[in-house]
């Protein structure tokens, strides 16, 4: 685990080092703050600032992190989050991956009912990708408008350029800051200007923040420099008079009784063994305390309540790795409990997915299996998913994977998410093939055949590491093990700005 972890760091400073030292070093030049550093101004000193999507763009052609910085961070003692655009990287152009980084954070803001405040500069889309962004491109304006729409305030910070179609987003926005001749904002500038409709212009004239606050009124608040302009947003916010509306935590509780270290021993190199996921539990839970639901049935999945941070949580754990009937019927019953009751959901993944086999099939595990998806689709309490080991097949989707929105997804280093294990799949077109081979009567090929398997097993589990997905944006980041509890006592404060409500179906809890 150590030696993934040192991986993880490495590939989290190349986030950080942004476009490297010598843009970096020309942005300084121009009296400028980073994006970072921009956050870390705004945000209340002493308080954690929960990242996300750090690894976006990882293993493509685009630098890891995408050219932008987002999260959640505490600004006045209200959550927000936190878009702040990286001008070292490419002037801080987007890619198609930056594109999806904002609408994921987006997505958070609007279901987790988080004010939203983005820090810009920007030169727009990055052109030579343009077919990938132009089209879906249009979500950010949809966002911007539905957030406001919805009551969830959103802040504009212009540091620099904020031209084409970035000019929309303080066009869009409830609350638009802008810095004396720094700040640009146009649909177009002095060349495209000159080329249409052939009048000369200047970038102050056509798109400075000094015409903005006098004359288009574009700019609520003109701020003098980088500070300044932080120092208002951070004023905007606190006028804002925010409230959760979801039930505070305990006012006091215990820390775990096991030590966080330990969870960097727990899970075993070969994800074929299984693990005891109450060890991961003891050390994660307030006072390690887990009142387990049905311990004697279906024990390959352990179910229980604890309480995380002072906040009450339902715990779905892979025991054993895969998931029988009795399981399925276990989740699906312990789901619409926690809907009765509105306690948020977390799920620990470790599992290979549902069993296979005439015995099962017989007893009912497809039927079974879609009751355990079917209770987590209509689910209305708030998920988080933290993917320990496995995370394989239909499996990934009865517990709460990507696809089943959750609130938020994590991953520790030593995951892995596919279709199916690497060895299973290659065996299982290894069989199709000969298979084939023998119904048209032809001898077959061994050699070509471990070729094959060796090839489509590298593949697979390349294509199945926390990096790679993370990179496409299917979690929310990789975080170390020993942070799991900081980081899930986060975001239950975070889901609790919205209301925790459960699904209520007219029904009472159907048994097994």
């Amino acid at each position: 685990m150590l030696a993934r972890l040192s991986d993880l760091e490495t590939e989290h400073a190349k986030a950080i080092a942004g476009g490297g030292p010598k843009y970096v070093e020309r942005h300084r030049a121009r009296g400028k703050l980073l994006a970072r550093e921009r956050i870390e101004l705004l945000v209340d000193a002493d308080t954690p600032f929960l990242e996300l999507s750090p690894l976006a763009a990882w293993g493509s052609a685009y630098p890891v992190g995408a050219s932008m910085v987002t999260g959640i961070g505490v600004i006045e003692g209200t959550e927000c989050v936190i878009t702040a655009n990286d001008p070292t990287v490419r002037g801080g152009a987007s890619n198609p991956w930056t594109l999806k980084k904002a609408l994921r954070a987006n997505e958070i803001a609007f279901a987790n009912r988080l004010p939203v405040v983005n820090l810009v500069e920007s030169g727009g889309a990055d052109l030579p990708s343009q077919k990938e962004i132009f089209i879906p491109g249009g979500a950010l304006f949809r966002d911007l408008t539905r957030l406001s729409a919805a009551g969830i305030p959103t802040v504009a910070v212009v540091f620099g350029n904020s031209t084409a179609g970035g000019a929309y987003v303080p066009g869009m926005s409830d609350h638009v800051i802008m810095v004396k001749e720094r700040s640009k904002v146009f649909l177009g500038g002095p060349p495209l200007v000159k080329m249409a409709t052939g009048e000369e212009s200047d970038d102050e004239s056509l798109g400075g923040a000094d015409m903005h606050a006098r004359v288009s009124g574009l700019a609520d608040y003109f701020a003098l420099d980088e500070p300044d302009a932080l120092r208002l947003a951070r004023r905007v916010v606190a006028r804002l008079r925010w409230t959760k509306r979801g039930p505070a935590p305990a006012a006091s509780y215990d820390p775990p009784l096991l030590d966080e270290d330990g969870l960097l021993d727990i899970v075993p190199e070969d994800l074929r063994t299984p693990f005891d996921p109450r060890e991961v539990i003891a050390r994660i839970a307030d006072g390690s305390e887990f009142d387990e639901f049905k311990p004697l049935y279906g024990p390959s999945l352990a179910t229980g309540w604890a309480q995380v941070h002072g906040y009450p949580v339902g715990v779905l754990a892979n025991a054993q790795g895969v998931l029988f009937s009795a399981e399925s019927q276990k989740a699906a019953q312990f789901i619409q409990l926690a809907n009765q009751r509105d306690i948020p959901l977390l799920f620990l993944h470790n599992t290979t997915g549902y069993m296979v086999g005439r015995e099962y099939e017989q007893g009912g595990i497809i039927k079974h299996g879609a009751m355990m998806v079917n209770a987590v689709s209509n689910s209305r309490v708030p998920h988080i998913s933290v993917l320990m080991g496995a995370s394989y097949g239909a499996g990934h989707y009865g517990m709460c994977g990507r696809a089943f929105e959750p609130r938020f997804l994590f991953a520790w280093p030593s995951a892995k998410s596919a279709v199916m294990g690497p060895a299973q799949l290659a065996g299982v077109l290894s069989i199709v093939a000969r298979q084939s081979a023998e119904a048209r009567g032809q001898a077959y090929d061994e050699e070509a055949d471990a070729a094959l398997r060796a090839m489509v097993e590298e593949q697979i589990e390349s294509e199945s590491l926390p990096m790679f997905l993370s990179g496409r944006l299917y979690d929310d980041g990789v975080i170390d093990p020993r942070d799991t509890r900081t980081v899930l006592g986060l975001c239950l404060s975070a889901v609790h700005s919205a209301p925790v409500e459960g699904a209520r179906g007219g029904f009472g809890v159907f048994r097994m």
